[in-house]
């Protein structure tokens, strides 16, 4: 399975936004900026990550958007399964009737063993962990560059 543009952009703006919880509507044109995304892009991110229920939209002169949950209360498994669909390291895992071998094909255990280890390591990353990790990677290079 390869990541797809859409999963590792959505990603950041989600990040984006979880860094600045709390302080208000954000602007697409402003994450647009520090994520070097394009607006036009992030619009198309937009809808499914609010019909998904992790982003709201505020309208008027200060409107933007904001994460509808605290960012502990998202995973990284739900971010990415709202923009990319269902999880699934091969077909077969997720629909046994896809091949006829299913019920005695040895190779789609490990897959299927495979296929849930990264959902559970998904599953336990909040937004909150990436956000602190962020925070900790700027400290450093913050911290590399002193004079």
């Amino acid at each position: 399975m390869k990541l797809s543009t859409r999963g590792r952009y959505g990603t950041r703006f989600m990040l984006d936004l979880a860094l600045h919880f709390g302080e208000g509507p954000v602007l697409l044109r402003e994450v647009s900026k520090r994520q070097e995304i394009s607006v036009k892009y992030l619009e198309q991110l937009v809808t499914p990550l609010r019909v998904g229920g992790l982003v709201k939209s505020t309208r008027g002169p200060r409107g933007g958007y904001h994460l509808a949950k605290a960012p502990s209360e998202i995973d990284l498994y739900t971010i990415i399964t709202v923009l990319e669909g269902p999880f699934t390291l091969t077909e077969c895992v997720s629909d046994n009737s896809i091949c006829h071998r299913s019920d005695r094909c040895v190779t789609r255990d490990i897959w299927g063993e495979v296929n849930d280890k990264i959902v559970n390591h998904l599953k336990s990353i909040s937004l909150e962990e990436i956000v602190e990790r962020e925070r900790a990677r700027e400290s450093r290079s913050r911290d590399m560059y002193q004079i």
